[in-house]
């Protein structure tokens, strides 16, 4: 069996990122794809499972895991820890599922360097008009917390070049399907199709 890839989705807020993934997994619930767990320290919010949207851990546990070099990346956010599993990603991939990361470019850039063959995908808004207008489209933030998320966003934006693949999602539909795209040509690769197809190849290339 061909191992699965990993692929890393970063954006800014705001960009529709979460959105792509949802979508992308939506169209294909074939058991072919899923998006990594992370492990937290922040308590469970109403509706969320355990093994299911985090590892929901204790600070000590988590600390543990740290001393064990046990995560490709973790960074503490608002006073709770968050990180993403070694284990469970080779776990996951050696059943030949992709799997996707949704972290930032700290990450990315973490896990890049641990495993050169990861896919980093980065999600781009249309304009900066337009992600002010998503953001204060959600009626949820003060004009203080957006005017907080749009310098976070720049500094988000100004690490693109980093990434293997941009997408710009000005129409979901087109973005949608461009990350599709990405995501077939990168199992359609050689030493992919090599090693999925390693018997059907043995027959095609035996002498008679």
């Amino acid at each position: 069996m061909a191992s699965g890839n990993l692929f890393i989705l970063a954006a800014p807020s705001g960009a529709g990122k979460s959105s792509l993934i949802k979508a992308l997994l939506e169209r294909h619930q074939d058991g072919s794809m899923q998006v990594s767990v992370s492990h937290t320290t922040r308590q469970p919010r109403p509706g969320e499972q355990n093994g299911v949207h985090y590892h929901f851990v204790s600070k000590a546990e988590f600390e543990q895991l740290i001393a064990q070099n046990a995560f490709f990346e973790w960074a503490e956010v608002f006073g709770n820890y968050y990180g993403t599993s070694k284990q469970a990603i080779a776990d996951t991939l050696q059943q030949g599922i992709d799997v996707f990361l949704d972290i930032d470019w700290q990450g990315a850039r973490q896990v890049k360097k641990l495993m050169p063959q990861t896919a980093t995908v980065f999600i781009a808004p249309p304009s900066r008009d337009e992600l002010l207008r998503r953001l204060q489209g959600r009626g949820q933030d003060s004009a203080d917390v957006i005017a907080d998320r749009m310098d976070k966003a720049r500094a988000e934006i100004s690490h693109y070049h980093e990434f293997d693949y941009i997408v710009v999602n000005d129409d979901f539909a087109t973005a949608l399907a461009e990350v599709e795209a990405l995501v077939i040509s990168h199992r359609l690769q050689q030493t992919k199709q090599a090693s999925r197809h390693s018997r059907l190849f043995a027959e095609l290339l035996k002498q008679d």
